[in-house]
Formats: C-alpha cells, structure tokens, sequence
C-alpha cells in the first residue's frame, strides 16, 4: 500500500478469463448463426427466410465487431472497464440472434 492508503491494482488473469468469456460467446453466436443459415438455406427459399437470413448474418457481423474491439481492449496493461453502450450493444445482438435463428427455425 501506498501513504495514501491505496494500492496499484493487480488484474492477475482477470483479462485473460474476460478474453477468453468474449471468444466462447463469439463462437456460440457464430455457431447459432450457422445453424439458422443452414435452415434458412434448405427451406423453401421465400421472401422471408431470405430477409432473416439476411438479418442474422448482419446481427452477427456487428457481434464479431464489438467482441473484437472488446478483445483487442482487453491487450492492455491496464483494460479500460466495458463501456454501458457497448454492453448494451452486445447483449441486444445476442438477444436478436436468438431471436431471428428461433424464427427461421420456425
């Protein structure tokens, strides 16, 4: 501890379980997307399979961008806290995914 009663913070492996958090749901999102665009892809090719395929694969692009900026944050000495916007923001594209893959499933 310092005079002033404060002590550099030690974040140990907590970035690296953090990374690691972020690539897992990577790879469920993009696993789910798959998964809908196989489905979409052999079902009968109307108008609106078409549109959610199109919905997930855009979904999921804007996913991979968060994480990966998340990720890249993460590379730091000292990573910056999640910023609420990019929270909201993930957890809104996790949410549409399931949400559109359950609806061309369906």
């Amino acid at each position: 501890m310092t005079a002033s009663g404060t002590a550099g913070r030690d974040a140990g492996l907590q970035p690296e379980r953090t990374r690691l958090a972020w690539r897992r749901t990577t790879l469920a999102c993009s696993v789910t997307a798959v998964l809908a665009l196989r489905t979409a892809l052999r079902g009968s090719g109307s108008a609106v399979e078409v549109l959610g395929t199109a919905v997930i694969v855009l979904i999921w692009l804007a996913f991979l961008g968060i994480a990966h900026r998340r990720v890249r944050q993460l590379a730091a000495a000292r990573p910056p806290g999640l910023a609420p916007r990019s929270a909201l923001a993930a957890v809104a594209c996790t949410v549409a995914l399931s949400v559109f893959a359950v609806a061309v499933i369906f």
